[in-house]
């Protein structure tokens, strides 16, 4: 035999191995198959691959007649009508069949197979998600998810006269990125719930709109004015989250530019990190008041960044044309009163195209981000205390002085 396929033997008994583990620990599953039926299951997939690949059909129906006689077993035996450990052992005899089938095959059954482990060992946190996720949330995700994975694919790849040159699956996709982004962050605040900490509350709420979160701690420190230092290590927090946050948007569009950027931006998170903490030392407590978040999985604020990026993408290029710098700069500052997002991806673009060097890219996007961040300054001011938006405004104008430093030592 091959060592290829040797290798998808041991590969397939890993596999089975990894998932027959978890469900042997599971209550429900047990009785059904364990950690030696399900490595079994994937060996045996392997092996009819390598050495009888015309039987592949038939055997599955064997393992499909084998997988039904037990679960109606345990049905009647257990009274337990759950049909997740059955669907895993069908699962795990299909990864057993892709390690023989190509090296392709393998590196996909290891993937898989992994995250089926994982979905299978993660039942009561997914359980206790869902339970939190209401039917307009569902509605609203499920809706994004057909735009995303059905319109998506329809829209031309490429660049419209109609459009004035604008490619609109570029500009859609960075709508489904930049969403998808948001609505991660929104999923873990629902996910852990009231019992998050002062610094992942301000986290997850920079992760989701940092602008948001500085008007719903501006509103509680307003109400409540003894918690007014937790509220501004929140708004803190939530604002910084923003830098890493844009370098994760600029690997997507233009890998090359994250080291220029990550100097500034890293000092930024860095200094702004250190100095909240000293917000934190101020109260011992370390509950946070909750943070109220719309679902970010919505369709029209999802079209109206789309029209934001799609008018940003042209103001920037015509401006650099007409004025050079000058205008990019411009065009940086303004938009980063709205939105950080849509000038940060079309500064990306634009350097890994050429239309715009990457230097004036790094400094139009930290300039974006430093007007966004005295937007939230300016916020926290007028909604919340005066304690509040002192420490606010000491925390973040340091910061903001930083990444100005910073780009012109570049």
């Amino acid at each position: 035999m091959e060592p290829a396929g040797t290798v998808a033997l041991f590969v397939a008994l890993g596999v089975g191995a990894l998932i027959g583990l978890e469900r042997q620990q599971s209550e429900s599953a047990g009785s059904f198959a364990g950690v030696r039926t399900f490595p079994l299951i994937a060996l045996l997939g392997a092996l009819t691959q390598l050495f009888f690949p015309s039987l592949l059909p038939l055997v599955l129906g064997m393992v499909l007649v084998l997988v039904v006689v037990a679960y109606v077993g345990k049905i009647l035996l257990e009274g337990d009508v759950g049909m997740t450990t059955a669907v895993a052992a069908v699962l795990t005899f299909v990864y057993g069949a892709m390690t023989g089938l190509s090296e392709e095959g393998l590196t996909l059954a290891v993937v898989l197979g992994t995250v089926t482990a994982a979905m299978l060992a993660v039942k009561d946190p997914m359980h206790e998600l869902a339970g939190r996720i209401g039917q307009e949330e569902l509605r609203a995700a499920l809706k994004f998810l057909i735009i995303a994975l059905v319109v998506l694919p329809l829209l031309p790849d490429r660049d419209l006269d109609v459009l004035l040159g604008l490619n609109p699956r570029f500009v859609w996709l960075m709508v489904v990125f930049v969403s998808g982004l948001t609505f991660l962050g929104y999923v873990l605040t629902k996910l852990l719930g009231p019992a998050r900490g002062i610094g992942l509350t301000g986290l997850l709420g920079g992760f989701v709109s940092s602008t948001a979160t500085a008007m719903a701690m501006a509103d509680h420190a307003k109400r409540t004015p003894e918690l007014s230092p937790i509220c501004a290590f929140a708004t803190a927090v939530a604002s910084i989250a923003m830098f890493p946050r844009v370098l994760v948007l600029v690997a997507v569009v233009n890998p090359g530019l994250v080291a220029p950027l990550a100097v500034p931006l890293v000092g930024m998170t860095v200094v702004g990190g250190l100095l909240s903490l000293s917000l934190l030392a101020r109260n011992r407590s370390n509950r946070a008041p909750s943070v109220d978040l719309d679902n970010p999985f919505r369709v029209r604020p999802a079209l109206v960044f789309g029209a934001l990026f799609a008018a940003v993408l042209l103001a920037v290029d015509g401006l650099n044309v007409l004025f050079g710098e000058g205008g990019v700069y411009v065009i940086a500052l303004l938009s980063g009163t709205v939105d950080a997002n849509a000038i940060t991806l079309s500064l990306g673009r634009l350097a890994l195209e050429g239309s715009v060097e990457a230097s004036v890219a790094v400094t139009g996007i930290v300039l974006a981000l430093v007007t966004n961040t005295v937007v939230k300054v300016a916020i926290v001011r007028s909604l919340g205390t005066a304690r509040m938006g002192k420490s606010v405004a000491g925390v973040l104008g340091t910061t903001s002085i930083v990444g100005v430093v910073l780009v012109l030592l570049l």
